[in-house]
């Protein structure tokens, strides 16, 4: 197995900045990946996500199967090249899609068999056809082990069998990975909310090995103080020269929270989610353009940002095009969106840097717990 070189350059209490070193590029650290679901991050060109501040970006092994085919994307050369993309990609497994998505499927040992959401086609998805997807047909930089995602408000004994399976899914996914010069595999931490499964599940994959590891089963349910609870116990746990990835996460404030307790990733539909609803995001919370206040405001969302979106456009106009559907305005304020995630990413770096980290912190939930209308 490929071992990524990851040099951190400086630490701030448990929060740090550095490196992830790829075959296509550097990834600075802590980094928001923009989700690409169906190659494509949603109403963006590549170039804008580049620009926006984005190194890498994730894909969907589910979506992509279904549509156009992985084999398709193969032929094609791969997905960097299919979706014109030449910085690092990050592929999740498919599991959180298949445990959220998918009708009738069904769990096995072997893996999970499932119809598909777009016309009911029946699917395999074991370890090893993950892997393949991922590695071999699209060509992920960086592809996770197929995993169990463990619902929210499962009993221990229900979270420790899918953790337990999530372990075993995660060896063979390993072996199917086999040794890779410029490719590297993550494994994924379960365990529901239970302290003692999230330790049990980090140890035996560490001992197991991989080139990163992710913090999964969160974002699910179990609201904010309990994310941060789980975080507490399990970052600690992993080790401190590999990645840590915290999957499908989230709000600025838990970017901030999650940066302060070691993590180094997050990814998350949230920015061009958002945009197609109307909202900016800002330190002070979602900014509804809908909202009748903004309809003669010549201000820009935030001129302090490096992004056209950002700095060139009134608010008057974003909202007189989001209240009339025009394409243009989600476009915009999913440009936005990014280029805001992506500018806290670069704030937080620097503030570790300069051993700042804590005092930054400090101001942003200030900010955070004003509320919109304070930052107008």
């Amino acid at each position: 197995m490929a071992s990524f070189d990851f040099p951190v350059s400086a630490v701030d209490g448990a929060a740090r900045t550095g490196r992830l070193i790829t075959s296509r590029g550097e990834i600075r650290t802590p980094a928001f990946m923009p989700v690409g679901t169906a190659a494509t991050v949603k109403a963006l060109y590549p170039e804008q996500v580049r620009a926006a501040g984005a190194d890498i970006i994730l894909g969907n092994t589910y979506h992509l199967m279904l549509r156009p085919g992985a084999e398709r994307i193969a032929r094609l050369g791969g997905l960097h090249r299919f979706m014109g993309w030449d910085g690092p990609i990050l592929t999740d497994s498919g599991g959180f899609q298949v445990w959220s998505l998918a009708k009738l499927r069904k769990m096995s040992e072997q893996g999970v068999e499932f119809a598909s959401h777009i016309d009911g086609s029946k699917h395999m998805l074991t370890p090893e056809r993950s892997i393949e997807i991922q590695a071999d047909l699209l060509g992920a930089d960086i592809s996770m082990q197929l995993d169990e995602c463990t619902a929210f408000g499962s009993d221990r004994d229900e979270a420790a069998k899918s953790m337990e399976l999530s372990l075993r899914w995660g060896k063979r996914s390993k072996d199917a990975f086999g040794e890779r010069e410029s490719q590297a595999l993550f494994g994924i931490v379960q365990g529901s909310v239970y302290e003692d499964l999230r330790a049990a599940s980090a140890e035996a994959l560490v001992e197991t090995g991989y080139d990163g590891y992710a913090i999964g089963g969160l974002a699910v349910g179990e609201g904010f103080e309990t994310m941060c609870a789980v975080l507490d116990h399990t970052t600690p746990r992993l080790p401190a020269d590999r990645p840590r990835y915290l999957m499908g996460v989230g709000k600025p404030i838990d970017l901030v929270e999650s940066v302060a307790r070691g993590v180094d990733m997050f990814d998350c539909v949230m920015p061009t989610r958002s945009g197609r609803h109307g909202q900016a995001w800002s330190d002070y919370g979602p900014v509804n353009l809908k909202n009748a206040r903004f309809a003669e405001d010549p201000e820009p969302l935030d001129a302090s940002i490096d992004c056209p979106a950002s700095r060139d456009y009134a608010k008057a106009y974003i909202h007189h095009l989001v209240r009339a559907n025009e394409y243009l305005g989600a476009m915009l304020l999913s440009w936005h969106n990014v280029a805001y995630y992506e500018d806290l990413m670069a704030r937080m770096r620097a503030a570790i840097a300069e051993g700042a980290f804590e005092a930054f912190r400090r101001d942003f939930l200030s900010r955070w717990e004003a509320g919109p209308a304070a930052g107008r």
